[in-house]
């Protein structure tokens, strides 16, 4: 009785399995028939995003950015005079990128692809080598402009988009000269925004982009461009162990560059406000190693003579002491805030100066002096070229 009960479970078990088989076969050649399952590979493709051309969507919106905007991508090869070992002066070449910006031959690139350079010369995208000039240059944002004496017909200016738009994850378009080899085009998204870090001259690069588009040696000075085609920034470093791109690329924004570049053109270089300090971040750690009264600020090392701050009154430091294995000036004036506003860094102080004054402007600086506070005005000059 049970192995009849169980013979009879097993012929309903087999024919469930047929009926189901019979419904999913029932079901694909519906589908086959409706078009749902294309068995034509193009049809299929469609279903995947793709235009008529058998291309993807955004293969063909990379095509286009390429085509509009590689043309205006320049080569530039800077050639800098040194000495060997015997003390001969040799040349040595190095090479970069850059784009044009408008119709009269204007160039935009960074700074330490130009600087130092005894001659400079570019070639355009269809292949003829001019020479160019040095127009203006900013160190502390790594900009720099040339120019180019060549006719309309030659130059392709590219649009300069909006870079305080930008949104993490939105397409980042590169297009420069890695290792020499023109006019390459690599791909990636806009990973990170407001990033800042030090230029050659030690001042901080601020609202700094970066970006997943394999960036190399010889990208530097090249565009960063959005999906309408529009430059976002001047792709100018990379974080990378080996050398080459590790994913981690960063362009200087371009509404800073937007910001500098009339007067690069008008005066061959950037106004910057100048406090006229050079000093050291506070934090609790810190404050605790050396006995200082306040736990954060900006502990002024040395005042620059005849400087903005000199002239108000502001105090360097007064002595040094061993820390561990290092010498730190202490006993300087401690800022808290200028015009009212926290500042906590050093980052903060060259921030507040860049965005919120001009040369000339006067700013009130609270500090902390002999332990007790202490408020000071000071008019700003320009920060020297050197």
């Amino acid at each position: 009785m049970t192995r009849r009960a169980g013979t009879a479970k097993g012929h309903a078990g087999r024919a469930k399995q047929s009926a189901w088989r019979a419904w999913w076969a029932c079901a694909l050649w519906l589908a086959v028939a409706m078009g749902g399952l294309a068995t034509d590979p193009v049809a299929a493709s469609e279903g995947l995003g793709r235009s008529a051309s058998g291309l993807m969507h955004d293969e063909e919106a990379l095509i286009a950015i390429y085509k509009a905007a590689s043309p205006g991508v320049v080569h530039i090869t800077s050639t800098v005079l040194s000495q060997d070992f015997f003390f001969r002066v040799v040349p040595e070449r190095g090479t970069g990128s850059g784009f044009v910006v408008d119709d009269k031959g204007l160039i935009l690139t960074n700074n330490h692809v130009v600087e130092n350079a005894e001659s400079l010369e570019v070639t355009l995208a269809d292949k003829s080598k001019v020479a160019a000039k040095l127009v203006g240059r900013d160190p502390e944002n790594d900009i720099a402009v040339i120019r180019v004496n060549v006719s309309r017909d030659k130059l392709t200016p590219l649009r300069l988009g909006d870079s305080s738009q930008l949104q993490v994850g939105q397409m980042a378009v590169a297009i420069g000269n890695p290792f020499g080899l023109d006019r390459t085009i690599t791909r990636g998204v806009v990973s990170a925004v407001g990033r800042s870090f030090k230029s050659d001259s030690g001042r901080s690069i601020r609202n700094v982009i970066q970006t997943d588009a394999a960036i190399n040696p010889g990208n530097s000075g090249g565009p960063l461009l959005n999906s309408r085609g529009e430059v976002i920034g001047v792709n100018t470093a990379i974080y990378t162990p080996s050398g080459g791109s590790v994913g981690i690329g960063f362009a200087v924004p371009v509404n800073t560059v937007k910001k500098i570049l009339p007067q690069l053109i008008a005066r061959g270089r950037a106004s910057h406000p100048w406090l006229g300090i050079s000093g050291m971040d506070v934090n609790p750690t810190v404050a605790k190693a050396l006995s200082l009264p306040a736990g954060e600020g900006v502990m002024i090392a040395q005042v620059a003579p005849n400087g903005p701050a000199a002239r108000a009154g502001l105090r360097g430091s007064q002595r040094r002491v061993r820390v561990g294995n290092y010498m730190v000036n202490v006993g300087g004036d401690i800022i808290q805030t200028l015009d009212g506003e926290k500042v906590a860094t050093i980052d903060d102080l060259t921030a507040f100066l860049d965005e919120r004054k001009k040369v000339g402007d006067e700013v009130r600086v609270d500090v902390i002096r002999d332990g007790k506070p202490h408020a000071v005005t000071v008019r700003l000059g320009e920060l020297p070229e050197n």
